[in-house]
């Protein structure tokens, strides 16, 4: 029996630059636009979060190494994360002892989208999505992207960024927000 050999890859549609970019730059599958949509669960998972959240948890872990691509759309921080995490975040929080604590914590994964953010260097509308931290140039995204591997050291993605890691900071900023927002209303009996 003869190895498979992938099926040529239909370029993007020309009307589209963005799409283009992720389909062509990046070997990215997206959904056409306009505006262009990310598919989940291929090659990433998104975990999701409130911006002031997200801003934290950057702050928090510093390095760019330690998050992989990062993305702001409105209100919302999107970090990209191994394919298959958006499964293991239930469990994981239970383990971590979040539980439903970390409410504002959400997963993208297989079959879901999430917007495209305009590729690094180009103009675009106000309220388009925009890279914080952009994927790196070719088509390897998957080694810089938090995974439940580099907690073991096994796998190929071996030397990745721990999402126990990053999980664990996100759903303590998610946590401290509330807390915050919650401190902020005034008292029902005052």
């Amino acid at each position: 029996m003869s190895p498979a050999i992938p099926l040529p890859r239909k370029p993007a549609a020309p009307g589209d630059p963005v799409q283009q970019w992720y389909e062509n730059e990046l070997g990215w599958a997206t959904t056409a636009g306009p505006p262009a949509q990310l598919v989940a669960g291929l090659r990433f998972d998104v975990l999701e979060v409130p911006a002031d959240a997200g801003f934290a948890v950057l702050r928090r872990l510093g390095a760019a190494a330690a998050t992989g691509p990062v993305a702001l759309d409105g209100n919302t921080v999107r970090f990209l994360v191994a394919a298959g995490s958006a499964d293991e975040l239930p469990g994981l929080l239970e383990w971590l002892e979040w539980g439903d604590l970390a409410r504002d914590l959400r997963a993208v994964g297989a079959g879901g989208l999430v917007p495209a953010p305009l590729p690094p260097g180009r103009p675009g509308p106000r309220e388009a999505a925009v890279w914080l931290r952009p994927p790196g140039p070719g088509r390897e995204v998957e080694p810089t992207l938090p995974t439940l591997s580099a907690l073991t050291g096994l796998g190929r993605h071996s030397g990745a960024p721990d999402l126990v890691r990053l999980v664990e900071a996100a759903a303590t900023q998610c946590h401290r927000l509330r807390l915050l927002r919650a401190s902020a209303q005034p008292l029902a009996f005052s």
